[in-house]
């Protein structure tokens, strides 16, 4: 009795299987498909300092043309770049130590699509460049858009 049955099912699963095949052939997916799973990427933030009031901060950060900054645990932690090259990493900091500011590195996954976009787009242009106006120009777009894409997103 159940090799009469299980003939019977081997056949309706290959039926089965071919004609969804069949059926999923005839539609162009190319481009149309919207993935779910999010890319995670590693990035460099370069954090100016860690401070316990907003007023604290404020003062600190008033030199700086932008920067970001993440409250966690009642401390405010400010970022004054971000890349995923360590080349960029040491040229942001090169750039802050000349101008006598103390960095350090945090690295953060970054989880948005968007933004991994962007910055690998202006971590392109910031490997080309060794221009001091350049690197600082960048990072402030970065911070922006991190701010736009991610800090507000997240709201």
């Amino acid at each position: 009795m159940i090799k009469k049955y299980t003939f019977a099912v081997l056949c309706a699963v290959l039926v089965g299987f071919i004609l969804g095949k069949f059926m999923l052939n005839q539609y162009d997916f190319k481009g149309k498909i919207i993935p779910t799973i999010h890319t995670t990427k590693t990035a460099y933030f370069i954090q100016q300092g860690v401070y316990s009031s907003r007023d604290s901060m404020e003062n600190n950060t008033s030199n700086f043309p932008y920067y970001i900054y993440i409250l966690d645990n009642d401390k405010y932690y400010v970022y004054i770049g971000i890349t995923f090259l360590e080349e960029n990493m040491n040229k942001i900091k090169g750039y802050y130590k000349e101008k006598g500011y103390n960095t350090y590195v945090k690295e953060i996954n970054i989880n948005n699509d968007n933004f991994i976009t962007v910055l690998e787009q202006y971590d392109s242009l910031m490997k080309e460049s060794t221009d001091a106006q350049v690197i600082e120009t960048i990072c402030n777009q970065v911070l922006n858009k991190y701010e736009e894409l991610v800090l507000d997103s997240d709201n």
